[in-house]
């Protein structure tokens, strides 16, 4: 597995799902708790639509957490020096990594739950760099918006996992919990107050009008869900003046949309918007029928 360095001497481990002569590149960035190789399918599916997919591993999580933490898997999710801001830099570090190794090919920023909101703050510094972007489980970073507590507590009553919240197919929060690399500790404890009080904030103000951008969200999604939603589409649009904005709610979805009972549908819908807003490049690869 490839890695790259951050500049705190962190070792980051990534994954690269690649085709010849990509459409354009998807990079994703996952959310908290969880790893870059809980996207295999998407990835698949993106690969048989002609793009490449890079997803690294954050801080503290996966791979990187495992030989960060020296294999204590009781430190999952801990982020270690520089906190946020330095899991946000290394997700921004491995853009440039992609840019060097497929130059001319259109980037795209895809970030699930704490990865839309890290992919939400590169964004607000660093809109140019790409040429669209996703926003999956997201919700709009601001108090009463955004839930950071216990994510479970409307669904409690459906299992015995602590995870029903993430999807209404059982086998997602049963795998969830039986994976070593994954943790079910909530962001506050596992961040700390000061890097929890950084999730907050509002896109940056005069953004590129013309970056296209993709919110999903399940209708049942406790981190946000639609009202949450519909507030972040405004302020894209009043605030940062992007013009080519598309939501989709998904009804009694939950959280991890792309792990629901209707991913399939899900995984069309991004599809289908990236091949409209990224025209087959001469000599790419063939789209999937």
């Amino acid at each position: 597995m490839p890695t790259y360095t951050d500049s705190y001497g962190v070792e980051i481990t990534y994954y690269v799902w690649p085709v010849e002569k990509p459409r354009a590149v998807v990079q994703v960035s996952h959310g908290v708790g969880e790893h870059a190789q809980r996207y295999v399918e998407l990835a698949t599916a993106l690969n048989e639509a002609g793009y490449s997919v890079y997803a690294d591993d954050h801080r503290g999580h996966g791979q990187t957490g495992f030989i960060q933490h020296g294999g204590d898997l009781t430190r999952m999710g801990k982020l270690g020096p520089g906190g946020l801001r330095a899991a946000v830099a290394a997700v921004h570090q491995l853009s440039g990594i992609i840019r060097a190794e497929n130059p001319g090919v259109p980037l795209v920023l895809f970030g699930h739950s704490w990865g839309s909101f890290m992919v939400q703050m590169i964004v607000s510094k660093h809109a140019s760099e790409y040429d669209a972007v996703v926003l999956s489980g997201t919700a709009y970073r601001w108090p009463g918006s955004l839930d950071t507590g216990d994510l479970n507590r409307k669904h409690k009553h459906l299992g015995t996992t602590g995870a029903e919240w993430l999807s209404r197919d059982p086998a997602v929060a049963e795998a969830f919990v039986a994976d070593p690399l994954t943790t079910l500790t909530p962001i506050a404890k596992l961040f700390g107050i000061r890097d929890g009080l950084r999730l907050f904030g509002r896109p940056a103000k005069n953004l590129p009008s013309n970056l296209p951008l993709l919110i999903q969200v399940g209708g049942d999604d406790t981190v946000g869900g639609e009202k949450s939603a519909l507030k972040l589409a405004d302020a894209y649009a009043k605030r940062s003046g992007l013009r080519d904005i598309h939501l989709i709610i998904y009804p009694g979805a939950r959280h991890e949309i792309y792990n629901e009972t209707n991913r399939e549908a899900v995984r069309a819908d991004l599809i289908a918007w990236l091949n409209e807003h990224l025209p087959d490049q001469p000599n790419s690869a063939p789209a999937a029928p």
